[in-house]
């Protein structure tokens, strides 16, 4: 090996050591309550009672990680009496409060929809709903809002397509005229469920356009699991950041529909895809605007080492994709060398990136294995112990 091809590599591992180190990822509060499929929720022992033992589970992660600072909120899952303590709550605990989810999904008067439904009434609860929200921002030093809507039909001539549009055009005006100048809106898509035959936001293009609608504080947020099987999700990446608007992703991962398995665990390969597109827009840069965040369910898996788990996925689909030889990947495209540049890519994937991530933590203080420390910390056995009486929480609560 030349010493000019040894340098180059050299250079691309320090500068991937740098942007690692930068790299933060946003941690849900509800993966660490109970959850399960729509036929069971399995209890552990040591779940969460309230929000701020959430927030406590979510600061383990971020104590044996180091990139994971932030908890997403979801009203009314975590309401609080006082969000102002557990903003403070969180301090304390080393990490900070971070996207503020809405729900309009359980409530029953939102059965034929939230923003989109028929009824003057309900679509103004749905608008006052995310006001509240807002109110969470504003305690909690939040700026990001994040709407997922399940409004839909299951029939063929149930309600009016466009006046849907139209209506959901209207609602979101309303949100987004009630932000702060420091806040912005995530809108989510995903292409079915609930609603089997049409879904109000089934997919990236919708979310663009209304977000395009409402102004540059408005921007999509790319869930991993919500799109249909062989979908190109690199490439709706690459389209949201060419126009400036991909907000944040929820990372999760899936074989057949929303499944809301680990990040990674799926397809690996995808997840690194979408990291190099992400590199290659220079978008890993904290100040860039994407807000890495994972969205995951934890049915059998237990709740603070998934999510540690999660984290490292992310970390090693990241590390590989800044070790890509950029140069030698433009110089083959740009010479038609089809197998070439995707050796190049390959070259990088296959890479053991484990190594690397360890001399990051070791240089940052952090056991080189988080999943080992975290199981010697004793953090399990106290929570087991100390956890005891009252509801523990759980998926919609």
């Amino acid at each position: 090996m030349s010493t000019g091809t040894t340098s180059s590599q050299q250079a691309r591992r320090e500068a991937a050591l740098a942007a690692l180190a930068a790299q933060t990822i946003e941690l849900p509060s509800w993966a660490f309550g109970n959850s399960g499929t729509r036929f069971k929720v399995f209890a552990q022992q040591g779940v969460p009672r309230d929000p701020f033992e959430k927030i406590a589970d979510a600061a383990q992660v971020h104590r044996f990680t180091g990139v994971a600072p932030r908890v997403s909120l979801h009203i009314p899952w975590d309401l609080v009496d006082d969000f102002g303590a557990l903003a403070a709550h969180a301090t304390e605990h080393g990490v900070r409060i971070g996207a503020i989810n809405s729900n309009v999904f359980q409530d029953d008067d939102y059965m034929l929809g939230s923003l989109t439904h028929p009824d003057a009434r309900v679509r103004a609860k749905a608008v006052a709903h995310h006001v509240q929200c807002i109110d969470v921002m504003r305690a909690t030093g939040s700026t990001d809002l994040k709407i997922w809507l399940p409004d839909g039909l299951n029939y063929p001539g149930q309600d009016d397509l466009r006046a849907r549009q139209d209506r959901l055009a209207e609602g979101l005006a309303e949100i987004y005229a009630a932000l702060d100048p420091a806040h912005r809106i995530l809108l989510e898509y995903k292409f079915f469920e609930p609603a089997f035959y049409a879904t109000d936001v089934p997919d990236w293009g919708t979310s663009l356009l209304h977000c395009l609608a409402l102004g540059e504080r408005a921007t999509v947020v790319l869930d991993t699991g919500h799109h249909a099987p062989g979908t190109n999700i690199e490439f709706i990446v690459a389209q949201l950041l060419r126009q400036g608007r991909l907000g944040a992703f929820d990372f999760n991962s899936r074989f057949y529909a929303d499944d809301d398995l680990m990040v990674g665990a799926a397809d690996p390969f995808q997840l690194f895809r979408i990291m190099h597109e992400i590199v290659g827009a220079d978008a890993l840069r904290p100040d860039s605007g994407v807000n890495f965040m994972l969205d995951q369910c934890h049915n059998i898996e237990p709740k603070i080492p998934g999510q540690i788990r999660s984290v490292m996925n992310v970390q090693e689909a990241t590390a590989k994709a800044l070790l890509v030889d950029r140069d030698a990947l433009a110089a083959a495209q740009q010479a038609g060398d089809v197998l070439g540049a995707n050796g190049v890519l390959m070259d990088a994937y296959n890479t053991d990136v484990r190594p690397l991530l360890a001399e990051l933590r070791a240089s940052h203080g952090l056991d080189p294995d988080p999943m080992r420390a975290y199981a010697a910390s004793g953090w399990a056995e106290t929570i087991v112990a100390e956890r005891v009486g009252g509801a523990q929480a759980g998926w919609g609560a």
